[in-house]
């Protein structure tokens, strides 16, 4: 939360004490920064929690100070907003959540959004231009190949993918015909891929990336790390220049709010800033106080859901109704292992099931469901299971869905945090229910 002096030389409102990052020389971890990192209580009345800030402009202290601000607003002064101005471009709320979104990957910076595409379509809008050529990974969100596929095709923006488990020399052939294409402006990945829970090797990205372009001409490196992040994978480590999020999911983790995320650093989130106060699609004072409210449960929430994952995913792999199980923690060989044992820290709680059969066996499965919630989205505190190919990426071309293995037998099941044991039992009445 910001706070400014006044910038005519009198008495200087207060600002909010510094922050503690470490104690004794042991740097203090993100679920105990969760509590009360980037907020200071004396600054509101004292109270324990940060308030709703719903105002949608700020008094300035001088009129001095307002040109300052708006200075860092549009970006004539680098370094953005050094107070707040107005709630399309920034508000406490938002700026809490935001300190406390970087501290999970060590970000330099982060912003908000008012969902997880107009993050990503914030993310584009910035680094995209007529006749660029977008190179990403498949498959992807549905909504994010539509919309660079269709939409930003209609602006002439073309685009090149390689599937999540290539190698490197895969995705040195796609990065050499790109640049063929014309300006290779942003290399965009998703890993896990939804709904497949492919992983994509990051580290190949860059390397390819790094052998491909000059320092000057490097496009970055975005992923959506929302099915694994921010407990599971740490993408920014290994070569990526930006992590996306949707909010909704994990880190909003109770199925009650829409809100996403970018972070990364200072000079990358910047430009995006820009277009995020230019376009109005920050996030929304209430959605970022529950956010807050959220994080500081994510490692509770995200830890049992990944316990709850193993136990159901041990008990689906053998059953004889089911063709395959798409679970992290099985890769024990081969490349897609590899990739899991460098890049994650978990397995997550997000998987893909495919069942012998088709599409009715899938809706029979799906319809059986007692304790598990038939609905679109994942990271919620309840299970949740939907058909892929008939619900989220219905849109996708049927070609282009069997060529990335989204077929009518394959369901995405997000575990969430109940008993273990109650959701074994309930997706094994809903199997002999087929």
């Amino acid at each position: 939360m910001n706070d400014e002096s006044d910038l005519t030389g009198t008495t200087p409102r207060r600002r909010p004490k510094p922050d503690v990052l470490e104690i004794g020389g042991r740097k203090l971890k993100p679920s105990t920064l969760m509590m009360g990192h980037g907020f200071d209580p004396a600054l509101s009345e004292g109270s324990l929690k940060p308030p709703i800030f719903l105002t949608s402009t700020f008094v300035f202290e001088t009129a001095a100070a307002g040109k300052r601000f708006f200075e860092g607003i549009t970006g004539k002064r680098p370094g953005g907003a050094e107070g707040l101005v107005y709630s399309r471009f920034n508000g406490p709320n938002q700026e809490i959540l935001e300190d406390r979104l970087g501290v999970w990957e060590e970000a330099e910076d982060a912003l908000s959004f008012s969902s997880g595409m107009s993050a990503i379509a914030t993310l584009l809008l910035t680094f995209v231009q007529p006749g660029d050529v977008i190179v990403h990974s498949g498959p992807l969100y549905a909504a994010t190949e539509t919309l660079i596929a269709r939409i930003l095709g209609r602006f002439g923006v073309h685009y090149l993918d390689f599937a999540a488990g290539a190698s490197r020399e895969e995705i040195d052939d796609v990065l050499a015909r790109a640049k063929a294409l014309g300006r290779v402006s942003l290399i965009y990945l998703e890993s896990p891929a939804n709904p497949t829970n492919q992983l994509v090797d990051v580290e190949a990205v860059a390397a390819s990336r790094d052998a491909a372009f000059g320092a000057d001409e490097r496009p970055p490196i975005a992923i959506d790390n929302t099915f694994l992040g921010p407990l599971w994978q740490h993408p920014l480590k290994h070569g990526a220049d930006l992590a996306v999020y949707s909010l909704t999911k994990y880190a909003g983790g109770h199925s009650d709010l829409v809100a996403g995320a970018v972070i990364g650093s200072k000079a990358l989130i910047n430009p995006i800033r820009m277009m995020r106060n230019t376009i109005g699609t920050i996030l929304d004072p209430h959605s970022a106080w529950m956010l807050l409210r959220s994080l500081e449960t994510l490692e509770l929430r995200m830890s049992r859901a990944g316990e709850n994952a193993a136990k159901v995913c041990a008990f689906l792999r053998d059953h004889p109704k089911v063709e395959s199980v798409g679970y992290l923690g099985f890769l024990k060989e081969g490349r897609q292992a590899d990739i899991f044992k460098r890049h994650c820290l978990g397995a997550g709680s997000t998987f893909s099931l495919y069942l012998k059969g088709g599409e009715r066996e899938a809706f029979a499965f799906l319809d059986a469901l007692k304790i598990a919630k038939l609905a679109v989205s994942l990271g919620g505190t309840e299970t949740l299971a939907s058909a892929p190919a008939a619900m989220t990426h219905l849109s996708v071309p049927d070609e282009r869905k069997a060529a990335l293995g989204i077929s009518d037998n394959l369901v995405r099941i997000s575990i969430g945090v109940e008993d273990a044991d109650d959701l074994v039992a309930d997706f094994g009445q809903a199997l002999a229910a087929i």
